[in-house]
């Protein structure tokens, strides 16, 4: 069944939402009706549909002695149905358990997609977002349930278009960290001398590596390390406040598709090994506005030495973001990599953290694993 042609899929807190004589809405064998504008010509008034409104109406509308209805009265209802109950999956769970070896079983993607009618792994993932027929409330719940593949899944069917969605973890230290150093020895070297913009000549400051000096390291050093504080600070807000903005995300395809581009892709699939750090063309989106902060509230050797220990910062982070889905690790990161599969498999709403727990301390959002 294609997405295009699938009736909308609601969640019955989506219906719970709908009990006033402005918008009512009702449950029955699993459809959901929109009785509104049936509200003043119900036989039984209009206190008994408001009464049940936002519910299952099942056992209600057998109960003869509550009010008897009609075969015609089954009939009339269908003019007003508008969806049906979507089946949620159950992989997340409050009692789900760590443990060193977890290998998850992977999933039959038939017997998924019709059970739940949300995402065809075995077709290309972006198209059916974007022409998505289910709400956002579905939406959440769906994509937060872990689904594993053998195989990265598709999410274009041209495979030049696909290959700008993976990136194997060694492209980010590849890519970042020669940035990371060039902005770090650019500091050092503005701290005593102009230098032509990074731009106009990125590897000047490498030809002036003769004339650095101590005193010139010991002032880009600290702020280094104000930049390997500020990541921790970014990383866990982001993770947070970007890329679970699921409240305040607008109920309209485009948003949805926008969040699961963003990383509701990583919670769907997320032992998926070629989407588990970010393509360089996002984190240099993501980047930009903070580093354009940055060079307006400090001088530029002190912005250059904050940026290189955020970029540095950055680098662990999702290098130790594939680790701890994929590798087996030393005690410390053991006990990261059993809070970090919790914020997958046991709930998301806790637990930002990658790097460390720091900041879920001070914001009250420990997971406790």
């Amino acid at each position: 069944m294609t997405a295009s042609k699938r009736v909308r899929i609601f969640t019955i807190e989506d219906v719970a939402n709908h009990k006033s004589s402005g918008s009512c809405w009702v449950v029955l064998h699993g459809k959901v009706y929109d009785v509104t504008t049936f509200i003043p010509d119900h036989p039984g008034g209009e206190d008994f549909i408001l009464k049940n409104a936002g519910k299952d109406v099942e056992n209600i509308m057998k109960d003869k002695d509550l009010h008897d209805h009609s075969d015609a009265a089954y009939d009339m209802l269908e003019e007003y149905v508008i969806g049906r109950l979507g089946t949620e999956a159950t992989t997340v769970s409050d009692d789900w358990q760590a443990t060193d070896d977890f290998k998850p079983e992977d999933t039959d993607s038939a017997e998924d997609f019709a059970k739940t009618q949300f995402l065809d792994l075995r077709q290309p993932l972006l198209w059916q977002m974007w022409r998505a027929n289910f709400s956002k409330s579905y939406y959440l719940k769906q994509v937060h349930q872990p689904r594993h593949l053998k195989q990265s899944a598709r999410l274009f069917g041209p495979d030049i278009l696909e290959v700008f969605t993976r990136t194997v973890w060694y492209v980010v230290p590849v890519v970042w960290l020669p940035i990371a150093i060039n902005l770090f020895v650019r500091s050092m070297l503005q701290f005593n001398m102009p230098l032509p913009s990074f731009w106009d000549n990125p590897i000047y400051p490498f030809f002036k590596l003769s004339s650095l000096a101590s005193d010139m390291f010991m002032k880009t050093l600290p702020c280094f390390l104000l930049g390997n504080l500020i990541w921790t600070l970014l990383e866990y807000g982001m993770h947070r406040f970007l890329f679970h903005i699921d409240d305040l995300l607008p109920d309209k395809p485009v948003f949805l598709t926008l969040h699961f581009l963003l990383h509701g892709i990583h919670h769907y699939m997320p032992m998926d090994r070629l989407r588990l750090v970010m393509p360089p063309v996002l984190f240099a989106v993501l980047q930009a506005p903070f580093t354009r902060l940055a060079y307006i509230l400090f001088p530029t050797a002190v912005a250059n030495g904050i940026i290189s220990g955020s970029f540095t910062f950055y680098v662990i982070y999702d290098c130790m973001h594939y680790a701890l889905h994929h590798t087996m690790l030393p005690a410390y990161m053991r006990e990261m990599k059993k809070y970090h599969l919790a914020h997958h498999y046991k709930n998301f709403e806790l637990g930002f953290g990658v790097t460390s727990k720091i900041w879920d301390y001070v914001f009250n959002t420990v997971l406790p694993v």
